[in-house]
This record gives structure tokens, C-alpha cells and sequence, in this order.
């Protein structure tokens, strides 16, 4: 079967039994990083030297059909950089596959920065959403940041050290800057930081540069009342970051509860007032 296997984060004690046992007793890796796998292999003092295959997000639709024909007749240990397999991680397409070809998935639970992140935060866990990375383009990551502005719940996001501090600003822009959120910095590691604060505060901390692997996590929207004038002002902003009137009354319709039709007349009438 194909066998998901999560893996330290951080730090190396945090290997499950399961998952020291599997290692040692594998004779197939599919890793997204063969180096990094080796590395776990010497670091945890195991001799066990399998078959590595190499599974990323470049040859994964390719890959997977020979990892699913193997799996028919030897067990298959998937496994990512750090974390689950799947999660902002190869995997998906894999477990896909093998689900359609009748072939069995399991997991080996474990280390998850998402769920370390959302713990940690002081944030509201009882219901939350995972965005995975903000697009890298400005407009993009408006526009997405933008679909999120009535999301009450509390939202995680990972984050390049390089980006953090554009993604923040933005951030603010959009949902406000005193919207409370967490930026969590190397978590289960040596140097692990967690960092509370407004967007706004965050932004401005960030913006001499912070190293490491990084999640976000943002307060969800306040539970409010929007009324057409504040329809048409989110569906402004959509506009203004490249999406089309129509779309941007539909979505915005559907976070609100305001009447698409209603929205999009009234920001044609905006539009040209006479």
C-alpha cells in the first residue's frame, strides 16, 4: 500500500515510533528530497538503505503511476520535506491514483506546522481554514487576499521569510491592520519565535527581515451586518485587483448575502453615474 509518514518539522525527537520503525523496515521511499531523506536516515542512526524515488511537485503526475503499480505488491513510504505529505507537499495526485486504482492508503501521523501553528497561536482553533502561500504576485495576492476579507474563520497561511513582509502589508490593506494575527518563526526548533500582534504591528516588525520557516495566522473577520455601501466597496477592490465586475458581485453576494444583481447595478451605476 501507499503509506503517508509525517516527519519532523524541526526537531528530530519529534519522530514518532511508527515512523523510526517504517524507515528502518522500508525497501521503497518516495521522498520529495532524496538528500534530505538520507540525512533523516543517518540523523536517526538507521542503516537501512532503500530504493529512493524522487516525488516533487515537477514529476508527481508522471511518477505516480509507477509508485501505485508498485505499491500493488510492496508497501511505498511517502514522504515530504517536513510535515505530511499532501499538505503544501507532494502527495495529492499520488493518493489520488492510488484510489481510483483500488490500491490502499494509510498514514503514519505526525508533526503538522499548520496544526503546531493554529495550537500556539491564542487564536480561535474550533474552526479554521489552511490557505496554504500567498500568490508571489502583488495583484494575485490582492485579489486572493481580497476573496478572504469576510472569513471568519481563523485563517493559517505559510510564508516565505523573503515575502513576509509584503504579504503582511497587504495583509493590513485588506483586512484591516488591527486585525490580530501570529507570526510563528521556526517552529519546534532551537530558535523558535512566536510573534503576536495586529497586522499592522507585524508588518512593521517584520519589515527589517526575519529568517526561517514561517506560518501566518490571522484572526477571522468579525461577524457583521454589511450593507450595500460596504458590498460595493469590496467589490471595488476586486475590481481594482483584476477581477471582472460580474465575478466580483458574485462573490462578494455570496460572503454577504447582499443580491448579486443589486451589486452589479449598483457599481455600473457608480461607474458612470449618469
Amino acid at each position: 500500500m501507499i503509506i503517508l509518514a509525517a516527519t519532523p518539522i524541526g526537531n528530530l525527537k519529534d519522530a514518532s515510533m511508527r515512523l523510526i520503525e517504517a524507515l528502518g523496515e522500508a525497501t521503497v521511499i518516495a521522498a520529495e528530497d532524496t538528500r534530505v531523506t538520507v540525512h533523516l536516515l543517518r540523523a536517526l542512526g538507521l542503516e537501512n538503505r532503500p530504493r529512493l524515488i524522487a516525488l516533487h511537485d515537477h514529476n508527481e503526475r508522471r511518477v505516480s503511476a509507477e509508485l501505485v503499480e508498485l505499491a500493488r505488491t510492496e508497501d511505498v513510504l511517502v514522504l515530504s520535506d517536513a510535515g505530511m505529505p499532501t499538505v503544501s507537499d507532494p502527495g495529492f495526485h499520488l493518493v489520488d491514483q492510488a484510489a481510483k486504482a483500488g490500491v490502499g492508503v494509510t498514514v503514519l501521523p505526525g508533526p503538522s506546522a499548520v496544526i503546531t501553528a493554529l495550537a500556539v497561536s491564542g487564536l480561535p482553533t474550533d474552526r479554521f481554514t489552511f490557505e496554504g502561500f500567498v500568490p508571489r504576485k502583488h495583484g494575485e495576492r490582492m485579489t486572493r487576499l481580497a476573496s478572504l476579507a469576510g472569513e471568519q474563520r481563523t485563517m493559517v497561511f505559510f510564508e516565505s521569510p523573503n515575502r513576509l513582509a509584503a504579504a503582511l502589508v497587504d495583509m493590513a490593506e485588506v483586512f484591516g491592520g488591527e486585525r490580530r494575527a501570529v507570526v510563528c518563526r521556526e517552529l519546534t526548533k532551537m530558535f523558535e519565535e512566536v510573534k503576536r500582534g495586529t497586522v499592522a504591528e507585524l508588518a512593521e516588525w517584520a519589515a527589517a527581515g526575519v529568517r526561517g520557516e514561517i506560518c501566518v495566522v490571522v484572526a477571522g473577520a468579525d461577524e457583521v451586518q454589511v450593507d450595500v455601501a460596504e458590498g460595493l466597496r469590496q467589490v471595488k477592490a476586486l475590481v481594482a485587483h483584476g477581477m471582472r465586475l460580474k465575478d466580483a458581485a458574485g462573490q462578494v453576494s455570496g460572503e454577504t448575502g447582499l443580491g448579486k444583481r443589486e451589486l452589479y447595478q449598483a457599481s455600473l451605476a457608480a461607474r458612470d453615474p449618469a
